[in-house]
């Protein structure tokens, strides 16, 4: 399948209109995730809750919060293909999953550190979370217990697998992506990616390419099968701290503390359009079907704050 040229999609978005805003939390918005058909956004939220809405035509509408953890929930994942599953990490040394229809616990899962990423494996069977200390713990879904630990020696940001589910990545902080094989968990590749910190990482629904944010305020594409570089995004003056696919791979969402979000062509690296923002943006997320960007930012000042909500931008139905 072929790439549209920029002009295609820039005539796509052009009537994308303003971000719209949806309170959902009572602190700092840590992280936003649509699950796999799209009908529900989650968020995770500082003030230690998670919020599920429910996507109606091109408006979001409250679901439910879900409580129970005691501390930041730092990020969250929903099931690859079942759109009820979610799974939360939080710096309270646990990971919890959640029955979104039901509106229930399903299970507390203890860990061993404070946890700041989380990623589902393609296969559905595997959650993976990383914590502060550079552990990283692998839980059987169906069990609902960690299964394997993995101390690594150098720090790991984000974490995910190929579309695959035969290699797991991981971004670290001198500059390099470590891939490992799965699930022997043996090192494949150690690229060497960039100058700086690479923070975050993304594989683009199609599973053609995958992306790395760094510290360098630099943005990389990277061919999936080849693992080589096809581009760089160099736009951005802050570190990359979050990454998006659309959900046909044509497009890439990438933020940081600069006061916009860009919009890249995957195909060549070209800005396609950028979304302006009042401060800075540390989660974004593509819906898996439509046009349609879901963000979070940091709060703007002391008198004019916007903790706590969820953005909504893109194209109407």
């Amino acid at each position: 399948m072929g790439l549209k040229n920029v002009e295609d999609l820039k005539a796509l978005l052009k009537n994308a209109g303003r971000p719209r805003d949806y309170p959902s939390h009572g602190a700092k918005v840590h992280s936003v995730d649509w699950n796999c058909d799209g009908r529900r956004l989650a968020s995770g939220s500082f003030d230690k809750s998670v919020c599920v809405f429910i996507l109606d035509r091109d408006r979001l509408i409250k679901d439910h919060t879900f409580r129970g953890h005691s501390d930041s929930v730092d990020q969250l994942t929903w099931h690859p293909s079942h759109g009820d599953q979610l799974a939360t990490a939080s710096g309270d040394k646990t990971v919890r999953l959640w029955d979104a229809r039901a509106q229930k616990l399903v299970a507390t899962l203890p860990t061993k550190g404070e946890n700041i990423n989380i990623s589902w494996s393609p296969n559905g069977q595997t959650i993976a979370v990383g914590n502060k200390e550079d552990l990283v713990s692998f839980i059987d879904v169906r069990q609902r217990k960690i299964v394997r630990d993995e101390q690594f020696r150098f720090e790991v940001n984000e974490i995910t697998w190929n579309r695959e589910n035969n290699l797991f990545f991981m971004t670290s902080g001198s500059g390099h992506i470590v891939v490992l094989s799965y699930p022997s968990l043996e090192v494949q590749h150690d690229i060497v990616a960039h100058p700086a910190n690479c923070i975050c990482i993304e594989f683009d629904p199609t599973g053609r390419h995958f992306a790395v944010g760094s510290a360098d305020a630099l943005l990389s594409v990277w061919d999936a099968q080849q693992l080589m570089c096809r581009h760089t995004v160099s736009r951005l003056d802050w570190p990359v701290r979050t990454l998006s696919f659309s959900h046909d791979g044509e497009l890439l969402a990438a933020a940081s503390e600069d006061l916009l979000i860009d919009i890249s062509a995957v195909s060549s690296g070209e800005r396609v359009t950028t979304v302006p923002v009042q401060a800075a943006t540390y989660t974004v997320a593509w819906h898996p079907s439509r046009y349609v960007l879901a963000f979070a930012c940091d709060d703007k000042d002391e008198r004019d704050r916007d903790a706590g909500t969820v953005k909504l931008w893109g194209v109407p139905e």
